[in-house]
């Protein structure tokens, strides 16, 4: 249980960065002025491949939505849809933390509680012990006839 959320959370924490990435260039590309000049960027195409490309002003953007889709959305929408999903990202990651500290303090207590079984099992023991040695010393006592 600890694992899988340790997991989510590492997901979530790598999303944040991208949504949050996406979401200030809809916020640039809304900012933008019907007739201002194009902007000569370099977008990125994979992890070591980049291209060059010139943007016009535009009230549409193109958003990956996962599983190989991506859709047409007003600048406005998308800007929306965007902070929707930074949101719930962030309120997910946040709940994964909490989880995360709760099962930590669950497992500790259970660790505690296992100690506390085992010690009393070995003072029983020992108690059990000292109490069978002693009637078999009184025994011998009692056998022995100059004892």
């Amino acid at each position: 249980m600890e694992v899988n959320t340790q997991r989510r959370a590492g997901g979530l924490k790598e999303k944040i960065p991208d949504i949050q990435k996406t979401l200030d260039m809809v916020q640039f590309l809304k900012s933008r002025k019907p007739g201002s000049d194009p902007i000569e960027t370099t977008f990125e195409l994979n992890d070591t491949l980049y291209a060059k490309a010139v943007v016009p002003p535009t009230d549409e953007v193109y958003l990956w939505l996962g599983a190989n889709v991506m859709l047409s959305y007003p600048v406005a929408e998308a800007e929306t849809l965007l902070e929707s999903k930074l949101s719930t990202a962030q309120q997910s990651l946040e709940n994964c933390e909490e989880d995360l500290d709760f099962l930590r303090e669950q497992i500790t207590t259970l660790e505690v509680a296992t100690a506390r079984v085992y010690n009393w099992e070995v003072t029983m023991k020992r108690k059990d012990k000292t109490e069978h040695g002693e009637d078999q010393v009184d025994s011998k006592k009692r056998i022995l006839p100059n004892g």
